[in-house]
């Protein structure tokens, strides 16, 4: 099968959808790997390292975008890359639809089988495999930013996140209990700050109380909880997923006004819509705003701000499906493996997935 690998073109996005390491292992098997020149090279991988791994280098991302037959991105297209979205390719990368009506209805028209990263489920339908390894990475810089960005020079309190002696530490609230929450906690925490998980699921409960054994709270997310405990929180770490759908608005703008002035809300959620009422998602080169004397920090592909670690992460995850769609080729890989047909949100026209759907309806009717 013939593999395309395109530059990313996202504002500040350096990640590549596949290593050397990667191209090599399909390379290897017989299949025709195609990279786009200079597509790695944010990550830190040279047209010559592809070339050694036995990939063909190609010069223009139409070149890939034409030939390929499975085409591995790490960020949905932008608009620019629309025209290239086409029925006889797959499109192999995260997606995040339901935040994105624009970008499902070009994946409708184009007739493309369009495969999300962030909706392929682990066996008997449990866990998100190719989220996590993203996930972790955007939960330890959630933490990161947030200690930054509480200095005062960076429109922050201007508290230390760890504190010294006789100082007390920064309050981080997190919101979420899963993937993102956990490594969150797990950096704020080791640089020594006061550190609250918010989480609904009784049995997640259990399991972060015995993981943080006492260097966390652990509490229920009941909205007089989440009020009160955002309110006094320095940071706030919006760390809320449905798998597939539109990420819950729990931070409202009335709760700002209760909060510290110039605390830092840290929207991981914002490829999902955030779970603020006034996260907008911005970039690397332009991370924050202030709304209401609140600095919000929505950069939406957090992960590419480290794009060597998170290129190495992503690729080792998702390598074994690819060599499965590669191998068996895209309707027998499917139907083989449960798990990776829920990654499949758009075909030959359809929406497959209910939340997807869901979501881009309730924004027409919005509009």
């Amino acid at each position: 099968m013939r593999v395309g690998v395109v530059t990313e073109i996202k504002p500040a996005e350096k990640r590549v959808a596949l290593t050397p390491a990667g191209a090599h292992e399909l390379a290897a098997t017989g299949h025709d790997v195609l990279v786009q020149a200079g597509a790695g090279l944010g990550s830190g991988f040279t047209d010559q390292a592809y070339v050694g791994a036995g990939a063909r280098i190609v010069e223009t991302a139409a070149g890939v975008w034409s030939d390929a037959e499975l085409l591995l991105k790490v960020k949905e297209p932008i608009a620019s890359e629309y025209a290239s979205l086409n029925p006889d390719a797959t499109l192999f990368t995260y997606l995040h639809l339901a935040a994105d009506p624009a970008l499902t209805d070009a994946l409708v028209a184009s007739g493309t089988t369009a495969i999300a990263y962030e909706t392929v489920t682990g066996p008997a339908g449990k866990g998100l495999p190719l989220l996590a390894p993203m996930s972790e990475v955007a939960g330890r810089l959630a933490a990161q930013a947030g200690a930054y960005f509480l200095q005062d020079p960076f429109g922050g309190r201007g508290v230390l996140i760890g504190g010294v002696p006789g100082v007390a530490p920064a309050r981080i609230v997190v919101i979420g209990g899963g993937v993102v929450g956990t490594n969150a906690a797990r950096v704020a925490v080791g640089m020594g700050a006061e550190v609250t998980i918010l989480e609904r699921s009784i049995a997640r409960l259990t399991e972060l109380e015995l993981l943080f054994d006492g260097r966390a709270r652990v509490l229920m997310s009941d909205p007089l909880t989440l009020r009160e405990e955002v309110s006094h929180a320095d940071v706030v770490i919006g760390a809320v997923l449905v798998a597939g759908a539109a990420a819950p608005k729990l931070i409202t703008r009335e709760m700002l006004g209760a909060m510290r002035p110039r605390a830092v809300i840290v929207d991981v959620a914002i490829d999902q819509g955030g779970c603020a009422e006034t996260s907008t998602p911005t970039t690397h080169g332009d991370p924050t705003y202030v709304v209401d004397d609140v600095l919000h920090y929505c950069v939406a592909n957090m992960p590419g701000g480290v794009p060597n670690t998170s290129t190495r992460a992503l690729t080792n995850a998702t390598l074994p499906y690819v060599r499965a769609l590669a191998d068996r080729g895209i309707d027998a890989a499917l139907t083989a493996d449960p798990g990776l047909a829920a990654g499949v949100n758009v075909r030959a026209g359809a929406i497959l997935v209910p939340a997807v759907q869901q979501a881009l309806d309730a924004s027409r009717h919005a509009a």
